[in-house]
């Protein structure tokens, strides 16, 4: 418009309501601890202390009522402490693994 550039984003009542919930920023938000979803018994963990782990990456294996489940990372961090061992039974909520 007279020689201007404008960038112009069309936002339906959808995106305004994800918008309004925060879902549409990125993720700001520092995660500090990974915890147990389930009660459940610690099959494998696949990091160690120090390591870097990138988002989507298995942080360890849970079984839960007879089924194997994958802890994932969902953002870019360093494992600081790992908090459990293999074949250690968690509570709900417990901390498994500390993140710088």
């Amino acid at each position: 418009m007279d020689g201007e550039t404008f960038e112009l984003v069309i936002k339906d009542e959808l995106d305004q309501r994800l918008d309004s919930m925060g879902f549409s920023s990125t993720s700001t938000k520092h995660i500090k601890e990974i915890k147990a979803p389930m009660p459940g018994l610690v099959l494998e963990v696949a990091v160690k202390e120090g390591q870097e782990v990138k988002e989507g990456e298995r942080i360890l294996i849970l079984e839960a009522m007879k089924m194997e489940n994958s802890i994932m990372i969902h953002t870019t961090a360093i494992i600081k402490r790992i908090a459990v061992t293999p074949g250690q039974a968690v509570d709900k909520g417990q901390v498994l693994v500390e993140l710088e």
